[in-house]
């Protein structure tokens, strides 16, 4: 089992990829904190299926925007199981507004929970795996638009490309002490938060025309790529990004 007797943080664990990531993690043997703001009866219902596939985890309600919130799921990690082994940072907002429309609210609320989040606790997790020694790993849930412009959902892009750098720099600052950090890039992936395409068979053929695999990808095949990079299997991955998507950032409309 690929992360047997090792514990992971998932924040956003409770739906889409983060439920996904925490249920793979378990069936390879994972202890899991399951952060969570909302929805608390789906938390229980995700570690009651955490329990099923044979592994241990908690639920702890934490605004991941909040550094001090953070700092209790490092908490709990310590105090319910050890230690901590990996942070995967998965928490993520979008407001699909332009430029022209984004609001100063808009564009901090997005900052704070996608980029300030990951940031903090990349540092915090790093912190706890120097305090008891023996590296770890980080894993940002991240996305093609790190790298990849999608307009009309500009703050996202930019927390994004920001994501994108903290891994690259953490990475390597972090490297002598035998912590890993590295992104996993998603294309589009079918979760609560693009089902308004979903729902729209122009939209989805216009995307899946998009995909040189011809579809989106689902929650479990991000999951595995984080599980694989969370575990030993990916020791010598670091300061980078994996993309799943799927070929979409080098899709072609020919000439």
């Amino acid at each position: 089992m690929l992360l047997k007797d090792k514990t992971l943080i998932v924040t956003g664990g409770n739906s889409g990829i983060g439920e996904a990531i925490v249920l793979a993690a378990a069936a390879e043997g994972a202890n899991i904190v399951i952060d969570y703001i909302v929805h608390p009866d789906e938390t229980k219902d995700v570690i009651a299926k955490v329990e099923k596939a044979g592994g241990q985890a908690v639920g702890v309600k934490a605004d991941v925007s909040k550094v001090a919130d953070l700092k209790e799921l490092v908490d709990a990690a310590v105090a319910n199981f050890g230690r901590l082994d990996a942070m995967v940072n998965n928490a993520g907002i979008e407001t699909r507004t332009s430029v022209l429309e984004t609001t100063e609210e808009d564009y901090q609320k997005v900052i704070d929970v996608n980029l300030k989040s990951a940031f903090f606790g990349t540092q915090l997790a790093a912190k706890q795996f120097i305090k008891q020694g023996g590296g770890g790993s980080v894993v940002n849930v991240s996305s093609v638009h790190e790298d990849w412009p999608m307009p009309g959902n500009i703050a996202y892009c930019v927390s994004k490309g920001g994501t994108r750098m903290l891994t690259r720099t953490a990475g390597v600052e972090l490297g002598e002490h035998n912590i890993r950090v590295v992104n996993v890039g998603p294309g589009a992936v079918a979760t609560p938060i693009n089902q308004s395409t979903m729902d729209d068979p122009e939209k989805m053929k216009t995307l899946n025309d998009a995909i040189p695999l011809g579809r989106m990808a689902q929650p479990e095949e991000v999951a595995d790529v984080v599980v694989f990079l969370a575990s030993d299997k990916g020791k010598y991955v670091t300061a980078t990004t994996l993309f799943a998507d799927g070929g979409l950032m080098q899709g072609s409309v020919g000439l």
